[in-house]
């Protein structure tokens, strides 16, 4: 079984910074390929951005130039630096492994997830 423990969130004001962190449990974690999903109260979980095992990365429109992903295998940790948050960046955000190492957006293709994380933006 793969744990994931999100840290990191916290309030911000609109055009702050904050970094999530997930540490993830287990020796393939370097196999794996990492997302960063978030949920807004009454909405669905949306893809925010993904890193592959070869560190391709891929965004969703919405964060592409504010929110930055990577990971650092030695620590078994993936990281979502967020600059210039907006209010409606406000939500739950949570990490998930795709252990067949694909890539992809969909939330149905990620094995593990982590318990999330809130990150509240005020205006």
């Amino acid at each position: 079984q793969v744990q994931l423990v999100e840290s990191g969130g916290g309030l911000v004001q609109a055009g702050g910074s904050l970094r999530l962190s997930c540490a993830v449990s287990g020796r393939s974690f370097s196999l794996y390929t990492m997302g960063w999903f978030r949920q807004a109260p009454g909405k669905e979980r949306e893809f925010v951005a993904v890193i592959s095992s070869a560190h391709s990365t891929y965004y969703a429109d919405s964060v592409k130039g504010r929110f930055t992903i990577s990971r650092d295998n030695a620590k078994n940790t993936v990281y979502l630096q967020m600059n210039s948050l907006r209010p409606e960046d406000t939500a739950v955000y949570y990490c998930a492994v795709r252990r067949d190492g694909l890539g992809g957006t969909s939330a149905q293709n990620y094995n593990y997830w982590g318990q999330g994380t809130q990150v509240t933006v005020s205006s």
